[in-house]
């Protein structure tokens, strides 16, 4: 079998372009650069990839170009719904360009980021994509000398690497709150798990909001670092009412935790929204399929994924995007589940 695959030569460049009958270089510039050559010249060469199975060599272009056609992307976790709709976007906007999406996790680990980062430089990528703004010392070095275009992605902040396109995330929080206080709630609580930076900053816009009335209590705040899921947003809530009986209602980091503590006050009796109101972050479908449906904050993580991968192509062309930061903005989405003026009429 060994020796099976040592006789089988791997087609090269100059064999497709022999098979298209062009040269070389132009069989190059259609694989690198389709869009710039004609669409006959195009179908001619991409048959001959077709006919002899030709794959590129990664390596070969970066030496060839000082670039691969490679877009790194870290991003903290796969398993989480928001960052699999951003991806999803990333994806679908590459198809359109000749740049490939290689993407990796750091699983909410810093550091961890910081050694992936290390290795993409190595891959000499067109372009980076990151999660937010905060990266080690070592990370922010290593961004700053790749010396390819980098987007980083979910949030919008001060001094960007290069490009940035997210949200405010502290303003969408403060929003939400004030939210709740139109709908006449005050002894609001915040309910929050893993608490990475985005999380963190949610927190900050609700204590922000809460402190403006006069309504900030540390007792009001419960958090976690594990990670979060529906039975761990029914947990926390179980202990939130055990430590402070007089909620009236609950902002939730994200909507797996809305919904567990939807799931946990219909479990203990509590009315919704009359009793305790439910709120919850990013939009999920299931909480607007919940009964009674989940008031959130959304956040439009397809198009953030798109747009990421447009700005890195736009700014490889030499066509810096403008503006070079885009706060997408986020919109309430008010709910069943807060509606507690409408269910008092």
């Amino acid at each position: 079998m060994v020796e099976k695959y040592r006789e089988n030569k791997a087609a090269t460049l100059k064999d497709v372009a022999s098979h298209a009958n062009v040269s070389v270089i132009t069989a190059s510039r259609t694989l690198r650069t389709p869009e710039i050559v004609s669409p006959e010249m195009r179908d001619r060469v991409r048959q001959a990839v077709k006919a002899l199975g030709y794959v590129p060599n990664p390596a070969a272009q970066a030496l060839a170009s000082n670039r691969s056609n490679i877009i790194g992307v870290i991003i903290p976790s796969v398993a989480n719904w928001v960052f699999a709709e951003v991806l999803s976007g990333m994806l679908d906007a590459a198809e359109k360009t000749a740049f490939e999406i290689q993407f990796v996790t750091s699983r909410y680990v810093a550091a961890r980021e910081t050694e992936l980062l290390r290795v993409l430089a190595t891959q000499r990528p067109a372009g980076v994509i990151v999660t937010g703004y905060n990266q080690t010392q070592d990370g922010r070095r290593i961004l700053e000398r790749m010396g390819c275009p980098v987007v980083q992605i979910m949030e919008i902040g001060p001094d960007p690497v290069d490009l940035m396109i997210g949200i405010d995330h502290a303003a969408a929080a403060g929003a939400m709150v004030e939210h709740l206080f139109e709908q006449g709630y005050r002894r609001i609580g915040f309910l929050g798990a893993r608490m990475d930076p985005r999380s963190q900053r949610r927190l900050a816009g609700y204590r922000a909001a809460m402190g403006k009335a006069g309504l900030d209590r540390p007792e009001r705040v419960l958090t976690t670092p594990e990670a979060t899921s529906v039975s761990k947003g029914a947990e926390m809530l179980a202990d939130f009412l055990a430590l402070t009986p007089d909620l009236d209602a609950v902002f939730c980091n994200n909507g797996d935790l809305a919904l567990g503590a939807l799931f946990e006050a219909q479990r203990q009796g509590l009315r919704v929204p009359q009793q305790l109101g439910v709120a919850g972050f990013n939009d999920f479908d299931m909480e607007a399929a919940a009964f009674p449906s989940i008031t959130s904050v959304r956040t439009r993580r397809y198009e953030m994924g798109c747009r990421s991968v447009e700005m890195l192509a736009a700014a490889v062309a030499g066509e810096r995007p403008d503006p070079a930061v885009i706060d997408l903005g986020f919109e309430i989405m008010a709910r069943q589940s807060t509606a507690r003026l409408a269910s008092l009429a």
